[in-house]
């Protein structure tokens, strides 16, 4: 196949839209898109610069389980992410800087699922697993 692949915007399923949007607005400073339907919103796109997430509520005939799975986010400074964060959400590991040329620390959203924040470095390995 020649064809480029240009971006990939996940698209999760939530229990909660409206606090899946204050968290990723509030906590990450993503730009909300407006929720839809108007009547009854269930679908909204976060966008920070060319970082995209989706997030939906299931319907009721079709659901499906919020919170599990990993979104690995590459910024210019993984430590002043953790910086701005690191006071308003629970930290699950790091910062570390591993032997693969990334330094990374994690946490979770209000849903469950994990977010990797993570940069190219190359400053020497602290953790090796």
């Amino acid at each position: 196949m020649k064809t480029k692949f240009l971006r990939v915007s996940p698209r999760l399923p939530v229990t909660d839209l409206n606090r899946a949007i204050a968290f990723y607005t509030t906590i990450l400073g993503f730009e909300a898109g407006d929720p839809w339907p108007e009547e009854a919103p269930s679908f909204v796109l976060l966008q920070k610069g060319p970082v995209s997430i989706q997030f939906y509520v299931p319907n009721a005939s079709k659901p499906e389980p919020a919170g599990y799975g990993t979104l690995s986010i590459d910024v210019e400074d993984a430590m002043a992410v953790h910086a701005a964060v690191k006071d308003r959400v629970k930290i699950d590991w790091g910062p570390e800087t591993y032997w693969y040329g990334r330094r990374e620390f994690s946490f979770r959203d209000p849903e469950g699922y994990a977010l990797i924040i993570s940069e190219e470095t190359d400053a020497t390995p602290d953790c090796e697993k």
